[in-house]
């Protein structure tokens, strides 16, 4: 399993376009590392970002 996600990969997962990912990321709704001068996601990031929008919280949605 991947750690770090490409921007792309990332918007895949959620089923949204690179350019909301990439507004997701600049309003800090979605959390994002750089990796030099590359732009990764943690994975995880996609669970707690999920959460959010359902009220729960990631360690929430880990249990279920």
């Amino acid at each position: 399993m991947l750690l770090l996600l490409t921007v792309e990969e990332a918007a895949r997962r959620l089923g949204i376009g690179r350019t909301t990912c990439f507004a997701l990321i600049a309003s800090g709704d979605l959390e994002s590392v750089k990796v030099g001068s590359l732009r990764r996601i943690p994975a995880d990031a996609l669970a707690v970002y999920v959460a959010r929008l359902r009220g729960g919280s990631a360690s929430s949605l880990r249990g279920a």
